[in-house]
């Protein structure tokens, strides 16, 4: 694994890590309930660390890190099995948020 990674990198990472398995790619309804799922973790997790709920005293200390690389996972993972190029995805978000929203902030 490289240190530098493309978003091209990592769908073929977690395309080749899911192909090793006969049960491949779950459902798009599947992956996003996996999704939500992830989410209410970091939510979870941000909460406790930076929130008013404190941590039980067996809970391990901050897991932000990797709450979001699991988010990261199953997104990639949505975005494989749905044919999803997430740079080109990526690309056009940000160019729609420039457009939209480019004059809607104060620049530094």
């Amino acid at each position: 694994m490289s240190k530098d990674w493309t978003l091209i990198d990592a769908q073929q990472a977690v395309d080749q890590w899911i192909s090793q398995w006969e049960e491949g790619y779950w459902s798009p309804l599947s992956n996003l309930a996996r999704l939500t799922e992830e989410v209410g973790e970091l939510a979870r997790e941000i909460n406790q660390t930076h929130g008013e709920k404190p941590k039980k005293g067996d809970e391990t200390s901050d897991q932000i890190a990797d709450e979001i690389g699991d988010i990261l996972f199953v997104l990639i993972t949505m975005a494989n099995s749905l044919d999803v190029d997430l740079d080109q995805a990526l690309r056009q978000v940000l160019k729609k948020y420039d457009i939209r929203d480019g004059h809607r902030f104060t620049p530094k």
